[in-house]
């Protein structure tokens, strides 16, 4: 399964910027969808963060998707990868 990966950086409020991408079916184009999966992920997050929008989050680059990540994007839509500042 091809997925596409969405490189975000989102600042949060105590000055930290997180670093995180959004992983999708790379059949879904629609950003607004994928904007809402990463604003979920951020309102599961303790701390406060400053909006996700496109200038935030890019399509990166097509790849090829392990066990997990597709048992994952079936049953939620989405899979993030935590980089950076997420925790």
């Amino acid at each position: 399964m091809k997925i596409a990966v969405w490189d975000t950086y989102v600042s949060r409020k105590d000055g930290l910027v997180m670093h995180f991408d959004i992983l999708v079916l790379d059949t879904l184009t629609d950003e607004d969808k994928i904007f809402g999966y990463g604003k979920s992920y951020l309102n599961s997050k303790p701390f406060t963060t400053k909006s996700l929008t496109s200038k935030e989050c890019k399509l990166c680059h097509i790849d090829q998707a392990t066990p997990e990540i597709i048992k994952r994007i079936r049953s939620h839509g989405y899979f993030i990868i935590e980089m950076e500042n997420c925790q």
